[in-house]
């Protein structure tokens, strides 16, 4: 009989409907339960896509003899991190300090009171290399719950007080963003630069985006080549290789070699969305073909295998197929000769050799790194035949809910798509897809974080209303429309009401009507996706000057600046706070089209590459107090404004852009 998790949204969870495990989703009830049989809790969180969650319930959670003993001495939870990405950190923060390392499946062990005591990532079923067996673990647990629990008592105290010196902020930077400070970014950047490969640090190489993009606008302000030059290389050596799908467009979520050849081959929405946003800063600073390919090739993908009936996007596809990783993506020889025929052209460009690259298989790659002018009509047309080929295959299992946070990324990223390509269907389908996001997420005056078959829950959480704000903003400056201006300002309000530190410093990453965790978590580093935080930062600071609000505009700065001395320390973990205190040091500046033609205007403006500037058109009828003053009758105007005032209106395009830092 199916447990009560059959009753869910979550595909992970529903994967585990079938276990005889008597799994509980997050909720009171399971902790109401322990408290009443005095019973450990186990908090067993994954993902739909996650490779190892698969193999760990294959393993221990479908046994029948592991899952007696587990109902018998536990209550236990399952928990997808996707839904609930607050629970997933606090537990991961007391599992990272308990064992120094971190993962997923991630397994807690934790008091009716939700604190952990104990816990740890994938348990093999039998004793392996020194690691304890996952019943070994139970058996032990179990025991000291029963035999030694004033050491739990001990333990979980020191936890509490752990977390919530986690949750405290007391950056000390005394100095503010200035031109040395970004070259102290860019310097330590480079010295953790794969010269040899690309990307940043050894294997596993995950993406870097907001690192690369550091370097792209360091590149933009100051003319230095070498940082272009290995955010080009990086990005090259990503889309060339086995990372980026070579048939179907989309990146797999990071490499497990330093060659970018062998990925972990699920592929989730918010890195696809960050790469395109990436690719399209590339393609603005170099107009190289490749670049809008691969734009294109991967946003085909998002919309191919990734949205839903309604315009909405869902998590991701799973890593494996048949319960194989990779299977649905690589070729073996014969398989590949099947469906090319005998190419040694088209062998070397891909790769393909009848040993395989990977575990007898081919990952398709472009060894050779280069375009190949020549080849392209043969290597179209065996892409073409691939993909037919491969689409008879059993497809990944897809990820079918849709996160507010994720949804927003990709919303940015097709707006950027439709600004950097000057492609109308991208810009149309921004504007469709966001108006969807505030339609399925807003419900009963409160702001929601998950979706599924129209059905929105769980309350919105910090980077939700961050990105979806932030998406608002870069929505407004691409439209020239103030309304979506002004739907950033409310939300945002709602932010500051809410989410604010009580130090009034940073944000906390859950809302403070949440009462299902022990201790409320503040997290300010770049993770798979950007910092929520630095994010807040950039929404208070533009929306600052565009509402007029100058508290705003100090918070936001004061962010910015008590980030400086870390992000120039650990660039890596901190580039977008890094990137954001850049702008600031070239001055953070909205630029008004007014007049005559100033629709027109705006969108030759929006063309320019100028990452610190935010475009707005006056069409006459405003709220926006920025706004004020700036209506002109007859020629066409640019009104150039900064967080202190505004200059003179400006009419030449050269000289506007020479205001603004940039030279046509």
């Amino acid at each position: 009989m199916p447990n009560r998790l059959a009753k869910e949204q979550s595909p992970y969870l529903l994967q585990h409907k079938d276990n005889p495990v008597d799994w509980y989703p997050w909720g009171d009830e399971a902790f109401e339960i322990a408290r009443e049989k005095n019973k450990p809790v186990l908090v067993s969180i994954g993902y739909a896509a996650c490779h190892w969650c698969h193999v760990m319930e294959r393993e221990s959670f479908e046994d029948e003899a592991t899952a007696k003993y587990m109902n018998e001495h536990f209550v236990c939870i399952k928990v997808d991190r996707e839904e609930h990405p607050d629970v997933d950190h606090m537990y991961m923060d007391a599992v990272q300090a308990i064992t120094k390392s971190g993962g997923w499946p991630l397994n807690a062990f934790v008091t009716p009171e939700r604190v952990p005591f104990f816990g740890g990532t994938y348990f093999p079923p039998k004793p392996v290399y020194g690691r304890q067996s996952w019943m070994q673990i139970l058996e032990r647990i179990n025991e000291i719950w029963n035999e030694q629990y004033e050491d739990i008592e001990a333990q979980t105290e020191q936890m509490k007080g752990y977390l919530r010196q986690l949750s405290e902020v007391a950056m000390n930077s005394e100095g503010v963003w200035d031109k040395s400070a970004c070259i102290t970014v860019a310097t330590e950047l480079l010295k953790s630069a794969d010269r040899q490969h690309g990307g940043f640090g050894a294997a596993p190489k995950f993406p870097g985006t907001m690192s690369i993009g550091y370097l792209l606008e360091y590149y933009h302000f100051t003319g230095d080549e070498k940082a272009l030059a290995h955010a080009l290389f990086s990005l090259d050596c990503m889309m060339y290789g086995g990372i980026y799908d070579q048939v179907g467009g989309g990146f797999a979520r990071y490499s497990v070699d330093a060659e970018w050849l062998v990925p972990h081959f699920e592929k989730m929405l918010y890195d696809n969305a960050l790469l395109v946003y990436i690719f399209c800063d590339a393609y603005s600073i170099t107009r190289q073909e490749k670049y809008k390919r691969v734009i294109e090739e991967t946003i085909a993908f998002v919309n191919r295998e990734l949205q839903n009936e309604a315009g909405g996007f869902y998590c991701a596809l799973d890593a494996d197929s048949e319960g194989v990783e990779g299977k649905f993506y690589t070729w073996s020889y014969d398989d590949w000769k099947a469906v090319i025929g005998d190419d040694k052209e088209l062998e070397s460009y891909y790769g393909i050799t009848e040993d395989g690259n990977w575990e007898g298989v081919n990952i398709l790659n472009v060894p050779e790194r280069k375009e190949a002018p020549e080849l392209q009509q043969k290597i179209a047309t065996a892409k073409e035949k691939l993909f037919a080929k491969r689409a008879e295959r059993i497809r990944p299992a897809t990820d079918d809910k849709s996160l507010l946070a994720w949804n927003a990324l990709m919303n940015i990223a097709l707006q950027k798509a439709g600004t950097a390509l000057n492609d109308k269907k991208y810009t149309k389908q921004a504007e469709q897809h966001i108006q969807w996001m505030l339609d399925t997420y807003y419900v009963n005056e409160a702001w929601m974080h998950t979706s599924k078959n129209g059905a929105a829950k769980i309350n919105a959480k910090l980077d939700d209303l961050a990105y979806l704000c932030n998406a608002l903003l870069k929505m407004g400056s691409m439209t020239g429309d103030e309304k979506y201006v002004l739907k950033a300002g409310e939300i945002t309000k709602v932010l500051l009401s809410d989410f604010l530190h009580d130090n009034k410093s940073f944000f906390y990453y859950s809302s403070k009507e949440q009462q299902d965790i022990p201790v409320r978590k503040t997290d300010l580093y770049d993770g798979a996706t950007p910092s929520a935080n630095a994010v807040m930062a950039e929404n208070l600071l533009t929306l600052g000057v565009l509402m007029e609000k100058t508290g705003w505009i100090e918070q936001g700065q004061f962010m910015l600046d008590k980030m400086r001395d870390v992000s120039m320390r650990y660039p890596t973990s901190f580039s977008l706070w890094a990137t954001l205190g850049q702008r600031k040091a070239a001055s953070v500046q909205v630029a008004i089209s007014a007049g005559d033609g100033a629709t027109a205007l705006h969108e030759e403006l929006l063309q320019e590459y100028i990452p610190n500037v935010y475009r707005i058109v006056n069409k006459g009828e405003n709220s926006l107090p920025i706004m004020a003053g700036k209506q002109f009758d007859g020629e066409r105007k640019v009104f150039v404004c900064d967080v202190e005032s505004c200059k003179p209106p400006m009419s030449d395009k050269s000289e506007i852009l020479k205001m603004l830092g940039k030279l046509s």
